[in-house]
Order: C-alpha cells, then structure tokens, then sequence
C-alpha cells in the first residue's frame, strides 16, 4: 500500500516524535507530511523520509514557533495534495488528522491526545496566557473546536497512546480508540550500573501543568535532597523560590538519563500526563515512582508493587508518600519487569495488530 506519515510538527525529538519514528520504521519509503521541522532537532533516520512541510514552515517564525499559526493550520492543511496513497498513518496530538483523504484510502490516527489547549486544559491555558493570548483563545476556540470535531470524521480509526487518552477520545469525538502505549527503551535504562541512591528526582520540562513547584515546596525543611532535571518557562522563579536541598541540572544529555535515574531513592511525578514516559524510563532503571493517582500513571505504575501514589498534588501528600517508600524495600527486577511492558517490541507488536484490524 502506498502510506503517507502525518505528524502535527517536528521541532524536536520527544515522545510524539519517538513513536512516529517507531511507525516510521515500518514503512521505510513513506514521506512524512508535517506543518514545519527543524531538521537540526530531528533524529537521522526520521530526516531519511522525504519530507513534506506546509505552508506553516513559510511564515515568520513558522519552524520555531509554529504553533502560534494553529489558526492557519486547517487552510495549510488542505494545500497538500494526498492523491494516489492507500493508507494514510497519522501520529497526532495537534490539527493533522484534517487532511484530505484520498477516495478508497484508510486513515489510522495514533492520537497522543485530542488537543488540550482547545478542551481538556483548555481553561488553564487561558489563565496563563496573556492579554493577546485571552483575546485569540476567545475568537479562536469555538472554530477550532468545530474544525477538530470534524476532522476526527475522516479517520476510520483511532489508537490511543493510553486508556486516560482513549476515554479522551470518546468524550470529545464520540469515537472507540484501541489502546497501544508508545516504545520506550527500556533496555538502554536497564543497563544502567549499579551506584548508590542518593537523592530524590524530578524530571520533565518545567511547565504548569506537570506541577514541578509542589515537590519543591514538599523538600522545604525536609532532611533530604532533591534533584530536578529539566528546563521550561518556570525555571527561573523556580530557582528564585527553591529551598537549598534542591539542585537544578538544566536539560540533561540523553546518554546521562539512564545513570541519573539510577542514582535516584525515587522519582516524584505530581503531574497529571497522558501517558508518561519518564516513571516508565525510571521503572526500567530500577527506581520507583511516587506519582499523583491519574492520568497514564495508573497504567504504568503498580501500586505497592513499582510504586506509590498520593491523592493530591500537595507537599505533606509528597512528604507522606516519601516517609512511605522509605519504609519500603524495592525489588529492582519487578520495577524492570513491570517497564518491559512498554519495550519497542511491545509497541510493534500491538500497532501491527491495530493496522490489521484496519
């Protein structure tokens, strides 16, 4: 069949991108058809694809700040001309799915999430954002909304990344979704030497929504260190505000995760995440993971067994789940069990049985 791979952007290699990379692998001829890539970013065998951008990449900062031109996307998006392909494969967390679909052809959408910003966290954004930002949300919101509504119509099926985001997926789109979590490298993790745990980690970009600023607030006065590895917009008031048991590694080399997670009592996780690589990623290092009870934790954390959940995104509920794990003895080769069920094969095996349903 003739295949064209859909991708809302590629401006760097994250979790959307690492399963669009494992789709790619199965069609090693298709192109990639995405609003705009910054090729600098983007992981070599990804950029072997022919690559096919729209007219977003074109604009004033269309390959850095692409999604300022998400009202523009549905007009850019009917530009590209899909005529003769079979199959279309979407991988999708923003307005890619809204492409013209070729007569006889399939479309399977690999939904990372149903765009937040427009419905779930649609409110937070809009608390967030500033004066021009409120002003577009008002005019924008209702027309997108209607757009993405009935873009979901052109896809004959969804595969949901976790079953937070397929219960997603049903209450926007009224639409089933199967349910195939994304690769993660959980033997590059496994690998990782032995060395003494000395600190508690928390990992991620800092951003509102994943609650990096709780942890820190839970660490204050506590007689333990806390490391946090990550960058984003709060990084500067974080420093500002941080007790002195809290250390700031920036972003952090891919090739020194596997060994940072390794030196780790615990990794904290108060977000709330669609599916969540990083406790995974820490599960295969033989860390467990203290994570808020929802969102795709639920699926990749067994209580008590890889893990402990608190009920709110509060410091004494952090401070009490720590007191916890402390008392607890972990089993290394369960946390590496539980993460095997996320290894690439997983995916490769579970996404093939999903495009043969189709």
């Amino acid at each position: 069949m003739k295949t064209a791979l859909l991708h809302y952007w590629l401006l760097a290699m994250r979790g959307g991108e690492k399963v669009l990379q494992a789709i790619a692998r199965r069609f090693p001829d298709a192109p990639i058809y995405t609003h705009a890539c910054r090729r600098a970013a983007i992981a070599p065998d990804l950029l072997a694809h022919p690559i096919r951008e729209s007219a977003i990449a074109r604009l004033p900062f269309g390959r850095s700040r692409c999604q300022a031109w998400l009202p523009l996307m549905p007009w850019a998006l009917r530009q590209w001309d899909l005529s003769g392909f079979d199959l279309l494969v979407s991988s999708e967390s923003g307005p890619v799915k809204g492409v013209r679909k070729p007569a006889g052809a399939k479309h399977l959408c690999y939904c990372h999430t149903p765009m937040r910003y427009l419905w779930d966290l649609r409110d937070d954004y809009y608390r967030r954002a500033g004066p021009a930002g409120r002003l577009a949300m008002r005019l924008f919101t209702p027309p997108l909304r209607a757009y993405d509504l009935r873009s979901a119509e052109g896809v004959d099926r969804f595969v949901a990344n976790s079953a937070f985001v397929a219960a997603r997926i049903r209450r926007v789109y009224g639409r089933e979704a199967d349910v195939v979590h994304p690769p993660v490298e959980v033997a590059r993790f496994a690998a990782a030497p032995e060395r003494p745990r000395t600190y508690w980690l928390w990992l991620g970009a800092l951003v509102p929504y994943k609650a990096p600023d709780v942890p820190l607030e839970a660490f204050r006065g506590l007689g333990e260190r806390l490391v946090v590895a990550g960058d984003g917009p709060l990084l500067r008031r974080l420093r500002r505000h941080a007790p002195p048991n809290v250390t700031f590694l920036g972003r952090v080399p891919d090739a020194d995760l596997p060994g940072l997670y390794a030196g780790a009592k615990g990794l904290l996780f108060p977000g709330v995440e669609d599916f969540g690589i990083v406790p995974v990623e820490a599960q295969a290092a033989g860390t467990p993971v203290l994570a808020l009870r929802a969102g795709g934790a639920l699926e990749t954390v067994r209580e008590g067994e890889t893990g402990l959940f608190f009920d709110a995104p509060t410091p004494q509920a952090i401070r009490d789940a720590i007191e916890e794990a402390r008392a607890r003895r972990w089993d290394a080769a369960a946390l590496r069990r539980n993460a095997a069920r996320f290894a690439p094969e997983v995916f490769d095996r579970a996404f093939g049985e999903a495009l043969r349903r189709l």
